[in-house]
């Protein structure tokens, strides 16, 4: 693949990962209300599900999803269900007072890789860049070296939000402010079900 391709995909993921969505407003609300060391599974998992995304998408996923709807719209339903049930998680949340680490907590890795699959702004994502960037001639090459690419630039991407998450920690220490930010939150994760109804 040629190194303006390799910038390419680069600069997408980018975009693409730094931009508002669901995952980012879930790390938000985490680094928030957990901080950063307890939201890196959920980091983690953002970038190991996206990347088994991308791998289904290159690898045949996408074709059949657009050769057969009902696959994409049971996609659409299972995630706008999820994001319902996050936006309502998120929107009650408040601090975890100390020793009741058990009470609330951030999603795990395995929770928020899983999600990665019902997450419409991740099945955009992963679709266009397999259609945009990789190559007939060398398509199990260019599939994997995308999906490389773009969970390298994801990472530190998404990690970002709940970095922005951690730095609010200070202004929401009165758990009043908290509240509101949470709620907050949650209906900007339910206005990324807005294009899901279009």
């Amino acid at each position: 693949m040629p190194y303006e391709t390799v910038l390419a995909v680069a600069l997408f993921a980018f975009v693409g990962s730094v931009s508002p969505g669901p995952s980012n407003f879930m790390l938000l609300a985490s680094g928030t209300n957990f901080g950063f060391w307890r939201t890196v599974p959920q980091i983690l998992g953002i970038t190991a599900g996206f990347s088994t995304v991308l791998l289904a998408v290159g690898f045949g996923l996408g074709a059949l999803i657009t050769a057969w709807p009902p696959i994409g719209l049971a996609l659409k339903i299972a995630g706008g269900g999820y994001l319902l049930y996050l936006a309502w998680r998120i929107g009650t949340s408040r601090a975890v007072p100390d020793g009741q680490a058990d009470a609330a907590r951030p999603l795990t890795l395995l929770e928020s890789a899983a999600f990665q699959w019902v997450n419409p702004k991740a099945w955009i994502a992963a679709m266009t860049a397999m259609a945009a960037y990789s190559k007939a001639d060398n398509p199990f090459a260019s599939i994997l070296l995308i999906t490389v690419v773009i969970a390298i630039v994801n990472l530190p991407s998404v990690a970002v939000w709940a970095g922005f998450g951690v730095v609010l920690r200070q202004f929401l220490t009165q758990p009043s402010r908290l509240k509101w930010f949470n709620v907050a939150m949650g209906v900007l994760l339910l206005a990324t079900l807005w294009p899901l109804l279009q």
